[in-house]
């Protein structure tokens, strides 16, 4: 469905590392199924597969499998010890005594014991669901090497540095999980091909019987033979029409350019990307800033009502901010999710987040603006003399000096 395959572009909230759909549900069951286990394992009782699923669905209100639990065990095989048991009362009619059942069981060290007995704890329960996330997190890692490797150039990101996805890597499009093998119930004698019927049976049934025994056996064998599978090797990747007549050094420096810019943006620290979305606003906030002062007729103003005058002016009208190179900033992307919870108004700033901005004017143009602390009051003074188009190219070039940091 669209609203799994769209997932991480429908979220307001900075990309980040973010987790595709299908994973975030698998760890929201391993959340579920040890909190389950945990209450069970604390009880002293048997954890069952059958208990565990019951619980699974009525919290989440989703299907819980054998399945889920195979990707639990691929993602964190040291959470949980399975096995096959029998002689396990039961209190319904669906499975017998005698039957055997998949059983769980937290893997817990020594330490975690209360009066000599392994006891899961809510602070247990928390690193492990932690830990799950971050080895969920170390999977999309790895496809997202893959996909980077693939690129023309590639491109090689430490992966301890690296704070979001690149922007073409679609998030939602990774494999799922294959599910880790688990522990099935012993399998009696029994036979299921012709060839082990013909095997026990020899001697005891007629020729022509064994005649047909032995053609089906054939047959059976030939079959499961099967055709060899012939692999499509990937046709190399041909340069576009469009392109026809570039020089291929030119178009080989273009795109080590733009490898850098993007590992650039992976690796890019979330505090200085807040501070670049900053600078990308300044330049239409700097009119606005005049504008205020020159409709006051004032030389000064203190900073409450300068904020208040610029959370009114720079509304949903406002260009967003920009990259040096024309690129729309990526914070501007992410809808300014720690500025507003209304996704409705993506570039609106409130007034506490405008006072950050008019100090950076302060730090950036010190000859323009100014920010005074008198007695219990701070005001912010500006030079209304000076030529808008030359703050306007200071603060852009400023910009474009942060943007290649």
């Amino acid at each position: 469905p669209a609203y799994q395959r769209f997932h991480t572009l429908a979220q307001d909230l900075p990309p980040g590392l973010t987790l595709p759909y299908k994973f975030k549900v698998l760890a929201e069951m391993f959340r579920s199924m040890d909190t389950i286990a945990g209450m069970l394992f604390n009880r002293a009782e048997t954890i069952t597969f059958a208990k565990v699923k019951q619980g699974v669905q009525d919290m989440m209100r989703k299907q819980f499998e054998e399945r889920h639990v195979g990707q639990i065990k691929a993602v964190y095989p040291a959470s949980y010890r399975l096995r096959q048991e029998k002689n396990i009362p039961t209190f319904g009619n669906s499975v017998k005594k005698s039957d055997y059942q998949l059983t769980l069981e937290p893997v817990l060290g020594e330490e975690e014991k209360v009066d000599g007995r392994p006891h899961l704890s809510a602070s247990r329960l928390l690193e492990r669901r932690k830990e799950f996330n971050r080895n969920l997190v170390n999977i999309v890692k790895q496809h997202h090497k893959a996909f980077l490797a693939a690129l023309s150039p590639p491109m090689v990101v430490p992966e301890e540095k690296l704070t979001r996805w690149h922007p073409r890597f679609n998030v939602d499009e990774v494999p799922d999980i294959s599910p880790a093998e688990l522990p099935q119930p012993p399998q009696e004698d029994r036979l299921t091909t012709a060839q082990e019927v013909l095997s026990t049976a020899r001697g005891m049934l007629s020729p022509k019987m064994e005649k047909a025994l032995a053609n089906l056996a054939l047959r059976t064998a030939e079959a499961g033979a099967g055709e060899p599978v012939v692999s499509k090797a990937s046709s190399p990747a041909s340069t576009s029409s469009a392109l026809k007549g570039v020089s291929q050094a030119l178009l080989e420096r273009i795109r080590a350019k733009e490898a850098q810019k993007l590992q650039a943006l992976m690796t890019r620290d979330p505090r200085q990307e807040e501070r670049l979305a900053m600078l990308g606003r300044l330049p239409a906030m700097a009119r606005i800033l005049r504008n205020i002062f020159v409709a006051e007729k004032k030389q000064a103003l203190t900073v409450e009502v300068a904020c208040a005058r610029m959370a009114d002016s720079y509304d949903t009208q406002m260009p967003p901010g920009r990259e040096a190179g024309g690129v729309p900033s990526p914070a501007r992307e992410e809808g300014v999710g720690e500025l507003s919870s209304d996704p409705a108004l993506p570039l609106l700033l409130f007034a506490g987040e405008m006072e950050k901005h008019l100090r950076l004017f302060a730090e950036l143009l010190p000859d323009w603006v100014g920010i005074h602390a008198i007695r219990t009051d701070t005001y912010i003074k500006l030079d209304k003399g000076k030529d808008l188009g030359l703050i306007t190219e200071r603060l852009t070039k400023a910009a474009k000096e942060a943007e290649a940091l």
